[in-house]
């Protein structure tokens, strides 16, 4: 898959495609990712890519042209029938589903704005999904665009040394979507505090159960939101069911 990130800081990403378990994803270009800068594309002296907002206020806004032409670079090698995201507060909500659709798709063109935002006339003309990181505002779309990146890379088959990994994940929605369990590790006594005595016990069943209730327990003290999607969809057993009755 490939996705062309348009950023006016290109250099924001030098380091974050070299480490960690993802970078093979990117080193093989399994995900292959290209980034273009909307300022090469722009007019002028100057090379201006923002401007004042027309009515009146603070900050700056994304010239349409600049990124239009950028775009309609990058989509002349690509097709136009390629999805253009846009970053953006007032976009669907990240979450596993918006990530599983894309970690199966053939890419996508990324926008990462800046300043006080885009010209409308140009998300209007270009744009075909919009996606938020979350319900706040950070200094542009770099950010989202990295943790886009990063979830997509690491579900993609070979990238994690283990690929349950992925699978046992929170929100992992091949499995319930629930959250994730507890973790421990060496050493078994650490400041007062011991393992839970069924993860030493050797037994695959019984630890097996426990992760499961642990699982349903976190998820309905922390997001019982996600407990009442994954009953509407029939992934709870009736076990699950009489373990959440107790509670």
């Amino acid at each position: 898959m490939r996705f062309d990130l348009i950023t006016l800081f290109p250099e924001l990403f030098s380091s974050f495609f070299k480490v960690g378990v993802t970078r093979r994803a990117y080193e093989s270009a399994q995900v292959d990712v290209r980034l273009s800068n909307p300022r090469d594309f722009a007019r002028g002296q100057y090379r201006r890519v923002d401007d004042r907002t027309f009515g009146g206020g603070p900050g700056m806004v994304m010239m349409a042209q600049p990124l239009y032409d950028c775009v309609t670079s990058v989509l002349t090698q690509r097709g136009s029938d390629t999805p253009v995201i846009l970053f953006s507060p007032i976009g669907r909500s990240m979450n596993q589903s918006v990530v599983d659709h894309w970690a199966q798709s053939d890419g996508a063109v990324l926008i990462c704005g800046r300043y006080e935002g885009v010209d409308q006339r140009f998300i209007n003309q270009v744009v075909t999904h919009e996606i938020s990181l979350g319900d706040f505002v950070v200094s542009g779309g770099e950010l989202p665009a990295m943790a886009f990146l990063d979830a997509i890379a690491r579900v993609q088959p070979g990238v994690l040394n283990d690929q349950d990994s992925s699978v046992l994940d929170s929100f992992a929605q091949g499995l319930d979507g629930l959250l994730d369990c507890p973790h421990y590790t060496r050493p078994e006594l650490w400041r007062g505090q011991t393992v839970p005595e069924v993860l030493l016990s050797g037994h695959h069943e019984r630890i097996e159960r426990w992760r499961r209730q642990q699982r349903l327990l976190q998820t309905a003290c922390r997001r019982p939101d996600l407990i009442e999607s994954a009953r509407s969809r029939g992934l709870l057993s009736e076990q699950d069911e009489e373990f959440l009755a107790q509670l």
